[in-house]
């Protein structure tokens, strides 16, 4: 290889290969635009290969480029695990691991166990971020990711980690108001709460319709948490998670035995990256924390079997506010 070929050459282009722009690298490196403009020609220049397209929207790698981007991370990954080997005890954990993880797993669960996570892993300082969008391991959006749905294809190390079950809810005060609901049909009387059709960032919340196909929702956020609101609210029924929906005693499940739908969450990382002592120590804390909480996801059917009506068929059993009162 030309010997002008650094490890610091690298640097430039995966910053920016990440951002698609000089400017956004250059604030990430904390030097000028013209230090990662001349460091990215020199790059070119030194491989004999044009790497990006210029064009009015940025810095668009070309297919030798996107190439070349597999190399660059992948000596990337070695060289932090080098720098960690180099490094000992505690010191080995240390570093800033930017976690992405869907808005309810951070915001009504995951945070709860925050404490524990900063004494079991002091010198790691964590970046949790939950915004409605797919974050790209390989553009470093992110270190580690929880996601509702495996990558298709990749480098990547994915694992399933829980499974959840999501049921029909509505407040107290809405259903006490309404006609009991004995069947799917009777559910297209009722307004539904769920997500933005065009900004569902992951097949895994797309459910509306394994309740029934004729359900449109008449409200819609792209945030669990509103949606959450406008339930306990009485605006409407929602599909909700029953580590969320359990927490509020003035919800109630509709159609407890005939809807109860299974997502699941994958814990990912990069590949190259998965034994960082950094991005180990927070994959296994997480993977440890779910199994210990496994049965807070999955609502338990069994204990809820005496209050059920005897002889009832449970796709023909009617809805019926008190029978569900001591959750």
């Amino acid at each position: 290889m030309h010997p002008q070929f650094t490890w610091d050459d690298l640097q430039f282009f995966l910053a920016v290969a990440r951002t698609g722009h000089l400017s956004a690298a250059a604030r990430q490196l904390r030097t000028s635009h013209a230090t990662v403009s001349r460091r990215i020609d020199r790059l070119e220049f030194t491989l004999k290969v044009k790497l990006f397209e210029r064009n009015a929207r940025g810095y668009i790698l070309t297919q030798m480029g996107q190439r070349f981007v597999e190399t660059a991370e992948r000596i990337e990954g070695e060289t932090e695990r080098l720098q960690a080997d180099i490094s000992s005890g505690a010191t080995s954990q240390r570093g800033v691991v930017r976690l992405s993880a869907p808005e309810g797993f951070s915001n009504f669960f995951f945070a709860e166990h925050l404490p524990a996570f900063v004494r079991q892993c002091p010198a790691v300082s964590l970046e949790l971020v939950t915004i409605q969008q797919i974050m790209s391991l390989s553009r470093k959006e992110a270190d580690v990711a929880v996601t509702l749905d495996p990558p298709k294809a990749g480098p990547y190390f994915a694992e399933k980690i829980l499974d959840y079950s999501l049921h029909v809810y509505g407040a107290r005060s809405y259903l006490a108001a309404k006609p009991p609901i004995s069947t799917r049909d009777d559910l297209l009387a009722h307004p539904f709460i769920g997500y933005i059709e065009d900004m569902i960032f992951a097949p895994g919340l797309d459910y509306l319709g394994d309740v029934h196909r004729g359900i449109k929702a008449a409200f819609q956020s792209s945030s669990i948490f509103a949606q959450l609101t406008a339930t306990r609210n009485g605006l409407g029924l929602c599909v909700l998670p029953h580590f969320i929906a359990a927490r509020y005693p003035e919800l109630e499940i509709v159609l407890p035995q005939t809807v109860d739908l299974r997502r699941s969450y994958w814990l990912l990382c990069h590949r190259d990256m998965r034994d960082v002592p950094r991005i180990r120590s927070v994959i296994g804390y997480l993977g440890g924390m779910v199994r210990t909480n496994a049965p807070l996801f999955v609502r338990d059917r069994r204990a809820e079997a005496s209050t059920d009506v005897p002889n009832a068929s449970p796709a023909d059993e009617p809805y019926r506010p008190p029978l569900l009162s001591h959750r």
